[in-house]
């Protein structure tokens, strides 16, 4: 039986606020804006997507999980883009050259932006 990759599910304190900061960062579509599940779509009706819920009560550990991200252009304009619209750095040990940049949306959570996927060498 095969599966459908339906959404990424987010903790978010402000599940709204960081929705929307997500569907401006990815140019994406509002399909639900309720205060307790926010989702955010490519476009209506394609996944995956992404929903934010409100943390739960008492949860304190962190997940183990984070969003890799491609952009169509140049690297370094988009983690420009994200950091103006309120990302911001985050130093996880990398090296300067890795061909990623690792950033933080407005509530901490880390993703990365890729460079140019570079060609697989054939064995």
């Amino acid at each position: 039986m095969a599966m459908t990759w339906e959404q990424v599910v987010v903790d978010a304190r402000d599940p709204v606020r960081l929705g929307r900061w997500w569907a401006e960062a990815m140019d994406w579509v509002v399909v639900n804006a309720s205060p307790q599940e926010f989702e955010i779509q490519p476009s209506e009706g394609v996944t995956p997507g992404m929903l934010f819920l409100s943390v739960p009560e008492g949860k304190r550990t962190k997940n183990r999980l984070h969003i890799d991200l491609r952009p169509d252009g140049v690297r370094d304009s988009e983690v420009a883009r994200l950091l103006m619209l309120g990302a911001t750095r985050v130093d996880v040990g990398q090296d300067a050259d890795e061909p990623w940049t690792v950033l933080a949306d407005p509530e901490g959570n880390e993703f990365c932006v890729l460079g140019e996927r570079r060609p697989h060498p054939h064995p």
